[in-house]
């Protein structure tokens, strides 16, 4: 082992519940463990991101990963942590949410080391050839209906109702541990803290089946802000790792733009940094957390998406915010990029055939815009030396613009002194 699990979560505050006997297992030799996802939706969220952390601390540490998708229990519904029924989806819309999760986790996690290289599992394959009544005798009799009511999903569901159908979802993942356990010797399952109840029916599951066995449980903190709500989310919503539903841009400028009094959590749950980096980064930005979210924000990002697209998110955000940023920075952005740019600051249309006459600056700038509000008013920025196209500084009242000027045939950016930023494209 090259450093302790338990000890590493530990100073992460990463351990909510446990089993007796886990950091005992794992500190006897490689253990192989298992988290489960379930495809509810088309993307990973910087929620599920939280057990993805888990799984590669886990392997870092020297044990055994198992991603198991739930391409089977996706399809009912986990009931933990809902107030009311969930609403089902249809078998194809599961499969390829499932198929795009497992390319997702083929890029967080080392799938290819020798010695313990994580491994992927479809838990549909469990149950594909399985009929009713062997689900009924050969795994209903080993959990009791007072077992399963003394858990906490099922128990705040009581007065408010909940089918079969949810009420079966933690029998599933039970025998999802048992699989794993047989198949792959996965004697350690791990999860969110609302999935302890599922999670230890899975242990108590195998007790009963089993004769002579040994299995283990760990759960994370529910990872929340620090104003309560829950981690993971925006105002727009859930936080995608797949940049076509939350951009690079966003999902760095998520980091850029957490809580001062979230820092020192965060950077314990995401950062891949030791005990010993962290601290001293802390101690060295005491006075300045924004510094101390870029370097966490660019650490997750490359780890997420790559180096270049950090990159880029890098330059939207100087473009964006810094009055230094420089013409080679804005040519640098891509043709999204600057769509990216025109979502964030005031932006203008102007027909590619308007262009197509070199109409003066001046007349631009008074007719299809509102960056000033008169031909009068434009002369006056341009000789105060305020106006710039593509971050050149204008001084000719006659300037004009032209198609060439466009950058990606499309955009310019126009500023109006040192913040007030826009741009102008052409349709």
């Amino acid at each position: 082992m090259t450093k302790s699990f338990i000890e590493e979560l530990r100073w992460r505050g990463m351990i909510q519940d446990q089993t007796p006997g886990v950091e005992e297992k794992l500190n006897a030799g490689m253990v192989t463990g298992y988290i489960g996802f379930d495809p509810t939706a088309p993307s990973l969220t910087l929620g599920n991101y939280v057990q993805v952390m888990l799984l590669t601390h886990f392997q870092r540490c020297g044990h055994k990963p198992v991603v198991l998708m739930g391409g089977a229990t996706g399809r009912i519904g986990d009931p933990s942590g809902k107030d009311t029924e969930r609403e089902l989806k249809s078998f194809e819309e599961l499969d390829r949410n499932l198929e795009h999760q497992v390319n997702q986790m083929k890029q967080l996690l080392d799938f290819k080391n020798e010695g313990n290289g994580a491994l992927m599992v479809n838990n549909l394959d469990f149950y594909k050839d399985m009929n009713a009544l062997t689900f009924l005798r050969d795994l209903g009799k080993h959990l009791t209906i007072n077992y399963m009511m003394s858990k906490e999903s099922v128990k705040r569901r009581v007065e408010t109702g909940m089918s079969y159908t949810e009420f079966s979802y933690q029998l599933l993942q039970a025998y999802d541990f048992l699989c794993l356990y047989r198949k792959y010797d996965c004697v350690l399952q791990m999860g969110g803290s609302d999935q302890w109840g599922n999670i230890t029916s899975g242990t108590e599951f195998i007790r009963r089946n089993m004769e002579e066995s040994e299995s283990f449980a760990l759960t994370t903190p529910l990872l929340t802000k620090s104003d309560g709500k829950k981690f993971g989310k925006s105002e727009e919503g859930n936080i995608w790792l797949d940049p076509s539903m939350t951009s690079t841009y966003k999902f760095y400028q998520f980091w850029l733009n957490i809580n001062d009094l979230d820092i020192p959590k965060l950077y314990r749950y995401f950062s891949l940094k030791s005990r010993e980096e962290i601290e001293a980064l802390e101690k060295e930005h005491e006075t300045n957390p924004n510094a101390l979210k870029a370097i966490l924000g660019e650490e997750i990002t490359i780890r997420i998406h790559g180096q270049d697209a950090y990159e880029s998110a890098r330059n939207v955000t100087d473009i964006l915010f810094n009055a230094r940023a420089s013409k080679e920075q804005l040519m640098s952005l891509s043709a999204t990029d600057l769509q990216l740019v025109a979502e964030e600051i005031p932006a203008f249309e102007i027909a590619q055939s308007d262009l197509a006459d070199s109409p003066t600056l001046i007349d631009v700038l008074s007719m299809h815009t509102t960056i000033v509000s008169s031909k009068s008013d434009a002369r006056r920025a341009i000789q105060a030396n305020a106006i710039s196209i593509n971050k050149d500084k204008i001084t000719d009242l006659d300037a004009t613009l032209n198609s060439s000027m466009l950058m990606h045939s499309a955009y310019l950016m126009i500023e109006n002194g040192k913040k007030n930023k826009y741009i102008l494209k052409a349709v």
